[in-house]
């Protein structure tokens, strides 16, 4: 098999084999972006509940937006964070007055 040997050592020559290292590179680290944005949006909308609707649709766009950075959190995270933010744009949430003492 000699020609096998030099037909995949020619691959790797190619200045296209060196883009695609930086195109994943690029994905992962806008796949872990993402994350992180959904994440600190769930905790403003916990510390803000006022503003659910405004941290739901961020979460949602930036689950949307983790399919082309990490294949959407492998599926279940993109599931997850469609499922979180539709529920926090929906969500009322109750107005608690403190009793006068």
């Amino acid at each position: 098999m000699p020609g096998f040997g030099g037909r995949w050592g020619g691959m790797m020559s190619y200045p296209s084999f060196g883009m695609l290292r930086g195109l994943s590179l690029l994905s992962g680290l806008l796949g872990l972006v993402f994350g992180v944005l959904i994440v600190v949006s769930a905790i403003m909308l916990n510390s803000k509940p006022q503003a659910h609707t405004t941290w739901g649709t961020l979460i949602v766009i930036f689950s949307v937006l983790s399919i082309f950075g990490g294949m959407g959190g492998f599926g279940i995270g993109l599931i997850l964070g469609l499922i979180g933010g539709v529920l926090a744009i929906t969500w009322k949430p109750t107005l608690t007055t403190q009793p006068k003492a």
